[in-house]
Parts: C-alpha cells; sequence; structure tokens
C-alpha cells in the first residue's frame, strides 16, 4: 500500500520481513534518546532483532519506507496475543484475555518524520492486517507513559481507550484499540 503523508514524499507501508533487519537496526538506531527510550519491546542492533523474530512465531512487524530514500521511516513490532506478565493486571480491568484474538503493539516513527500521518496510515493499514488474522484487540506493549502527551493523544484519537494506570519505570496507561 502507499501512503502520501503531509510532506508529500510517497511511503510504502508492509509487513517487515527477514530482508528488512539490517535497515530496520539502522532505523532503530537513528531515534532519539528519547524516543528510544520509549520503545522497548527489543534492543536496537540487528542482532537482537533478528533473535527477537526468530524467538518466536508469534512476533511479526510492519514498515512504512520512504520510497525515495529506501528507508525506514517507521517501525511496529507485534506478538499474537499478551504479555504473560501483564495477565493479572490486564485481568484486573475485566479483559477476557486471548492468545489467539489479542495481539500486543509497539509502534515507532522516525523523530523527524512524527506528525505527518505516517504513524495513522501505518496503524490503519495494521488493523485492517489484523482483521484478516483474525484479531480482535490491540494491547499497547508496556503501556503508554503517562507523560508522552503526544503518544497518549495519538491513541485516544485512533480510538484507544485508557483501561488504567500502573507505575513501572515512570507511571503509564494500559490502552487497547477493540477491532470491529
Amino acid at each position: 500500500m502507499i501512503l502520501h503523508p503531509k510532506n508529500n514524499k510517497p511511503a510504502s507501508l508492509r509487513k517487515l520481513t527477514p530482508g528488512d533487519f539490517s535497515a530496520l537496526s539502522i532505523y532503530l538506531q537513528q531515534l532519539s534518546a528519547q524516543t528510544k527510550k520509549r520503545f522497548g519491546p527489543h534492543p536496537f542492533d540487528e542482532r537482537s532483532v533478528v533473535e527477537f523474530y526468530n524467538s518466536s512465531e508469534n512476533y511479526f512487524g510492519y514498515v512504512a519506507q520512504d520510497m525515495e530514500e529506501n528507508r525506514i521511516i517507521a517501525y511496529s513490532a507485534l506478538k499474537t496475543g499478551y504479555l504473560e506478565h501483564d495477565r493479572q493486571r490486564l485481568e484486573s480491568y475485566g479483559l477476557q484475555l486471548s492468545h489467539t484474538t489479542d495481539c500486543t503493539f509497539a509502534p515507532s516513527v522516525a523523530d523527524n518524520r512524527q506528525g505527518m500521518g505516517i504513524g495513522n496510515g501505518l496503524l490503519r493499514f495494521i488493523i485492517a492486517d489484523l482483521k484478516i488474522r483474525g484479531i480482535n484487540r490491540i494491547i499497547l506493549w508496556g503501556g503508554v507513559q503517562t507523560d508522552n502527551e503526544q503518544a497518549v493523544n495519538y491513541y485516544v484519537r485512533n480510538g484507544f481507550k485508557i483501561l488504567g494506570q500502573f507505575s513501572h519505570n515512570g507511571e503509564n496507561y494500559d490502552m487497547v484499540f477493540e477491532i470491529n
């Protein structure tokens, strides 16, 4: 799928492939320290990316790639199901969790591409693919830090609901999106 963000530089939206791992590690390493602090499913080097995706068939990803510069400008890591260490907290909100119809989601957009609609476009692309996979709910991976107002507002604008708040390396919101 082709996305035309606000900067008018077309981007392709697609599933991550093993051939992307080197370019993905370059993308991850170029994120600002602040962005890296807020993204945590795996370390940022190529070896860790390879190990992450090879460790389980439940991990999959999506990228947005600048078509002119041929580089990754946004990335989302997903896991079918939920994180086991979050189970008790998520169930305390009344969620009936499922490893087949839930997924856990960790998105990122390059610092110099935020606010251009790339994250929105990639999320819509991901949701369409998740529907095909039979996924009904997206759970934020580790929640979102409450002081990250830009991200909290992004999630709320895109239909995510705040379930509650928890403390882990600061204050965080658990948020979910119900896929219709």
